[in-house]
């Protein structure tokens, strides 16, 4: 007794290039039904890659932001706002929260702010209109200060 091949689930499986979001709908209901043979396993692997990357790339990004404004607040006292008080506290809880749901990120989290560092370092040159050489060429704040919600430095 042979058994039957099943039918494909999808009579006409939506292209990767033509509608990612239909694809990858499609993608996790071949998954949940255990229909392994019928997956995209090329661009899936490729999305979930993706997906790891994008983890680090939005860590590194607010570690920026928050530096920047870290930078900006020290080294021009004179033009401090609430705005930037609240971008700084936005950024830090931000970064506790992709670090807590990435504790693999959290134990990079050291070269992924001296990455964000050099750039951070950049903006905010330019919007205090402060020479760059007025900023230390390493991060001068500890990761500890970095996600201490009530620091500022003075």
């Amino acid at each position: 007794m042979s058994l039957a091949k099943e039918k494909p689930y999808f009579a006409s499986p939506t292209d990767y290039e033509d509608d990612f979001h239909a694809w990858a709908f499609e993608q996790a209901e071949l998954l949940r039904l255990k229909r392994f043979g019928e997956l995209d396993l090329a661009n899936l692997v490729e999305e979930v890659e993706s997906m790891g990357r994008e983890q680090r790339h939005a860590l590194r990004s607010s570690y920026r932001v928050l530096i920047a404004h870290l930078l900006k607040w020290q080294f021009q006292p004179s033009r401090r706002s609430r705005s930037w008080q609240l971008t700084i506290l936005r950024e830090r809880g931000n970064i506790l929260d992709r670090e807590q749901d990435n504790p693999s990120l959290k134990a990079g989290a050291e070269a992924i702010a001296d990455e964000a560092y050099r750039v951070a370092r950049r903006e905010a040159a330019i919007e205090t209109r402060l020479p760059l050489e007025t900023f230390p060429l390493g991060c001068p704040y500890s990761l500890d200060q970095l996600r201490d919600q009530d620091f500022l430095p003075e």
